[in-house]
């Protein structure tokens, strides 16, 4: 399907282009989103006749969203979580999560703007983009940790996970006797000893 863009999009293209995209992708969201037209005659005339406002419109919220970009690029927020040994978290981090550690932070996004391409399923820091106007984006750097001790180390660019494991086989040691039988412990007398001494209590 031919689309006539009203404004940039990734990946497709800048104001007034004509594209073609999937039908399904232009009905579920580039029309309903008003994102774009249907590239034909009647939409096309009405589209030169708005250019001039159109992209005027447009460079205003692209001038809004330059001086919020101002104020969100680089932060970091910490998220605690409850996470297993290896790491992962029981559950994950979604965008309503980090559009509220932002909102925390004094900044305001909203849920269509922050980029996940999937959610955050272990410890760890990662960078997220933040799409403030299709031709402005920002990126926060996200820490999500067990214990705001561990979130610390992270930030100082410690790899929580690998230093643990480390500690763990090098803290690990046992008593072994190779003598004694699979699951026998050195104090369990013999099973004929304790009959033996039983019967001469007896007598």
């Amino acid at each position: 399907m031919d689309v006539i863009l009203l404004e940039r999009v990734e990946k497709l293209g800048a104001i007034g282009d004509v594209v073609s995209v999937k039908p399904g992708f232009a009905r579920n969201y580039l029309l309903p989103n008003k994102k774009a037209l249907r590239a034909n005659e009647a939409n096309r005339k009405v589209f030169e006749a708005n250019r001039e406002r159109i992209e005027a419109e447009n460079a205003n919220r692209r001038g809004e969203a330059e001086k919020d970009a101002k104020g969100i690029e680089g932060t970091q927020v910490t998220l605690i979580r409850q996470a297993s040994n290896t790491g992962q978290l029981y559950g994950s981090v979604a965008v309503r999560d980090l559009v509220e550690a932002l909102e925390a932070e004094g900044k305001k996004v909203t849920k269509s703007q922050v980029v996940l391409d999937k959610p955050i399923k272990a410890i760890g820091m990662y960078t997220v983009k933040v799409a403030l106007h299709p031709e402005v984006s920002v990126t926060v750097k996200v820490n999500v940790a067990r214990s705001p001790e561990e979130a610390e180390m992270q930030e100082q660019g410690v790899d929580v996970m690998a230093a643990m494991f480390e500690k763990d086989e090098a803290g690990f040691t046992e008593d072994y006797d190779p003598n004694a039988e699979p699951g026998a412990t050195a104090e369990a007398p013999a099973r004929g000893e304790t009959e033996g001494e039983e019967e001469a209590d007896k007598a």
